[in-house]
């Protein structure tokens, strides 16, 4: 049995009480707390109690936020929400995700945001000074939710949103992960071929003193080559990795490949689409909160990853600041789907815009759906003819000598 101090509030007071609790788990102690009438802000055992070992177990380490991926934050969202839909205050919520949650980071991040909390800070105002951890877009509707008391119902948006970026994030990488894949099986093929295949017919056709075709000439040269000086292989790899690494992340590079992106049919529709679904879904998770709807704007700009995109949106903002309606504003970026338009102008209308951008959530989803099967259905027969003409143009180079000394015969 260890003794725990604790640190509550008399129910239904300001009163804090101080004191220590026999117990066999940290579980029963904050039951005997709550036993005799208190609320719980603060429990753990007493630093005689634990040893060395025992805090380098747990892992956490005070004054550390990591950063949540997306699922993490999923994780901690939902545990938050239903521990605020039973009741349980968010000092011994966060106290139970510390202990509790499967993730170390999840406990790290539990365990700083209930220290900062505990010396006087808020959920919203914490969360504020860590926006790269959270974003903005978390932290905005956490204190939109806070400042009108319906916290719980803000985190229960909130999840269905993070469990929508989700879905989405999954459905675009998938699509794309089919065509990534055979270009690195059709770039193995080629290497396997040119470098272990190509050379060893080279004897043979050298046995033979025929002039090659000029294809055969140049990936035999090539294999050679290769086989030689094979360091250039992983090398050329590496180099093709960081280049386009370097060009997604170098913002003039991503601009203008943003642009380009959105010149290209059907992908245009796919950046369009997966941009615009977190975009109205933000929109209407803030809208639904009560923010107002300039805010609302800026909140889901922040979702969008194409520059194009956003700097469009930008001009929109501007306009609504000038007195524009939102619908109006929108449509003058060219660049949403008109019936998303319609729904926001019908909305505006008739004062029903938070039912009109859940209704518009719902087609857009449906239509990223459709332009994701469309691309998968697009993306076979090319991948196809691809690996086709690659396999053709290898076999060719390899007997066209050979048909070419049998009609010589």
């Amino acid at each position: 049995m260890a003794t725990y101090s604790y640190t509550a509030y008399k129910n239904g007071t300001n009163e804090v009480v101080k004191g220590k609790v026999d117990a066999d788990s940290l579980r029963e102690a904050r039951n005997e707390v709550r036993k005799k009438g208190l609320v719980l802000t603060h429990i753990s055992e007493d630093n005689q109690n634990l040893t060395a070992r025992e805090v380098k177990k747990s892992g956490i380490k005070p004054g550390v936020m990591p950063k949540l991926g997306l699922r993490e934050q999923i994780d901690f969202t939902s545990t938050l929400q239903i521990l605020a839909a039973a009741g349980i205050p968010i000092i011994e919520s966060l106290l139970f995700i510390e202990n509790d949650a499967a993730k170390l980071k999840i406990r790290q991040v539990a365990s700083e945001l209930r220290r900062q909390i505990m010396q006087g800070g808020t959920f919203s105002g914490t969360l504020s000074k860590y926006p790269e951890q959270f974003g903005q877009v978390y932290i905005g509707l956490v204190k939109t939710g806070e400042d009108a008391g319906e916290l719980e119902k803000t985190l229960d948006r909130l999840l269905e949103l993070l469990n929508k970026q989700a879905a989405i994030r999954t459905k675009v990488i998938g699509t794309l992960l089919y065509p990534a894949f055979v270009i690195l099986l059709a770039a193995f093929i080629v290497i396997v071929m040119l470098v272990f295949v190509f050379p060893v017919f080279k004897e043979m056709f050298d046995t033979m003193g025929m002039t090659l075709p000029w294809i055969t000439q140049k990936l035999m040269d090539m294999g050679i080559f290769l086989k030689k000086n094979w360091i250039i292989i992983p090398v050329g790899f590496a180099a093709i990795v960081f280049t386009i690494n370097f060009l997604l992340k170098w913002k003039p590079s991503r601009w203008k490949i943003d642009d380009i992106v959105l010149k290209i049919p059907v992908l245009d529709n796919l950046m369009q689409f997966s941009n615009f679904a977190n975009f109205i879904a933000v929109m209407q998770v803030a809208y639904d909160a009560g923010v107002p709807i300039l805010e609302c704007l800026y909140l889901a700009k922040l979702t969008l990853t194409n520059h194009t995109l956003d700097t469009r949106v930008e001009e929109a903002a501007i306009k609504i600041q000038q007195g524009q309606h939102l619908s109006a504003a929108l449509s003058s970026t060219r660049t949403m789907p008109k019936m998303i338009l319609f729904m926001i102008s019908t909305g505006e209308q008739s004062g029903r815009l938070g039912d009109m951008l859940g209704q518009a959530v719902s087609y857009i989803d449906k239509a990223l759906d459709n332009v994701i099967d469309i691309m998968t259905k697009m993306i076979e027969p090319i991948m196809l003819i691809v690996i086709g003409a690659i396999v053709l143009t290898l076999a060719a180079a390899l007997y066209l000598p050979l048909f070419a000394s049998y009609m010589g015969m």
